[in-house]
């Protein structure tokens, strides 16, 4: 007897209204862009421009430079997170950067006399354009299945040697492909070579913008923005009828300008991830609070101000009740969640200028700039009074001591001791609690 199937259900997203608002202003943007880098392109063909090749060389080179710093950006975005994605990026980038700068050391004998081979794209245009795109296209097939490496320093090995092999395979292909498939003099599209990586672009543009709604980083819209200015500029370079004419070297600026646009994405993505390590360098990763290094920094700077200005602060040290008991009970989740219940109330609670910080495992410090003893206590029972609202289970509630500057000490370890020698003498003479119901 056959054993019964059970039917596999597999989630499927439905796209939302405002989804497919913005896919179909995508689609709309993409149209149009795409009819004026046409229209714009060819009224350039009618333009009697000579032939340049200096600036031609001093583009290619910029745009190379360009692209190998993108690619060390996405290496050490790989380096850091394994991110298959960013690997890619890295081989392909680099490989563009080689390809454009060594093209630019010979750009300047560029100018040929036989107008039909001077028609045909460069062969560091064509495998440049080409692989990139392609590559564009694998990055987010990769992303989709198999994001993380689990190898990084293999992996951008066989990477590397993958692009190189695709390169000889695609530079042979443009060779031996019969002139008339890439060059009509006088068509409307005069390289039509140029309209292949353009598909491509267009698809990775597409697939690239359908991934902004799910993250956030610069890099990851810059992202996008360039794939579509890289999609512009095969379609500008697809109405060049000579080398170097105006369609041809607007076609290089859209090709550079696309490398800057992503180059200054990635350098805001590193401005935002320099920021978020030095959050979490000063911050508690259980509760978000000020750890222990950001405490002293803030206790040094409040001890500096209140010197200069004679006023007093509170230094307050908490120290939560039955926290082993909780987690002996109900399991270290439910203690977890407790202590970000208690560090949820002081920071709710607190002044824009106090600082609260975890100072251990189950002991907090509250800052409280320019207070006196009295209006400490005040902070106290305002804390204790909001605990004791909080319905949630298991009540949480705290023992707290008090000091304060500079009569009860002139740094930061002798506040901290005179709070903990009064936390404890309430605990073990009163059992005072903050927050408990009785």
């Amino acid at each position: 007897m056959d054993e019964p199937r059970i039917a596999r259900v597999e989630k499927v997203e439905v796209p939302t209204l405002a989804d497919l608002v913005s896919r179909q202003r995508t689609f709309a943007w993409l149209f149009a862009g795409s009819l004026a880098v046409l229209a714009i392109a060819w009224w350039l063909r009618r333009l009697p421009m000579a032939q340049d090749p200096l600036l031609y060389a001093q583009v290619q080179f910029a745009s190379g430079i360009l692209a190998v710093t993108i690619a060390g950006n996405a290496l050490v975005k790989f380096r850091g997170t394994s991110d298959r994605l960013a690997l890619i990026l890295t081989c392909g980038f680099v490989f563009v950067g080689i390809a454009l700068t060594s093209s630019s050391m010979v750009s300047l004998r560029l100018l040929e006399t036989d107008h039909n081979a001077s028609l045909r794209d460069p062969m560091s245009w064509v495998v440049s354009r080409t692989l990139l795109a392609v590559l564009l296209i694998v990055a987010l097939v990769v992303e989709w299945h198999i994001p993380t490496a689990r190898h990084p320093g293999w992996e951008i090995a066989i990477a590397l040697g993958v692009v190189l092999l695709s390169s000889s395979l695609l530079a042979t292909a443009h060779w031996r492909l019969p002139t008339d498939l890439l060059v009509d003099p006088g068509g409307v599209f005069p390289r039509p070579g140029n309209l292949f990586p353009a598909v491509l672009f267009l698809i990775a543009a597409i697939g690239y913008q359908r991934r902004l709604p799910h993250l956030a980083a610069p890099f990851d819209r810059a992202l996008v923005y360039a794939i579509g200015l890289n999609f512009a500029c095969c379609l500008a370079a697809s109405q060049s009828e000579r080398r170097l004419d105006a369609p041809f070297v607007f076609a290089g600026l859209l090709q550079f300008t696309s490398y800057a646009v992503l180059l200054v994405g990635a350098l805001f993505d590193n401005a935002q991830l320099v920021e978020r390590v030095r959050e979490m360098a000063a911050s508690d990763p259980l509760t978000g609070l000020a750890n222990f290094r950001r405490l002293v920094d803030v206790v040094d700077a409040e001890i500096q101000r209140s010197s200069r200005s004679g006023r007093s602060f509170a230094l307050l040290l908490f120290d939560l009740n039955g926290l082993k008991q909780i987690n002996d009970k109900f399991g270290h989740l439910v203690g977890s969640r407790a202590i970000c219940r208690f560090a949820n109330n002081l920071r709710v609670h607190s002044r824009a200028i106090d600082t609260c910080a975890r100072y251990g495992g189950d002991e907090f410090v509250l800052v409280l700039p320019e207070t006196e003893e009295e209006a400490a206590q005040e902070v106290i029972r305002r804390i204790g009074e909001r605990m004791a609202l909080d319905t949630e289970r298991p009540p949480v509630s705290a023992g707290v001591g008090l000091a304060i500057y500079p009569q009860d000490g002139d740094t930061i370890d002798a506040l901290l001791a005179c709070a903990d020698q009064r936390l404890y003498r309430v605990k073990g003479r009163t059992t005072k609690k903050i927050g408990a119901r009785k």
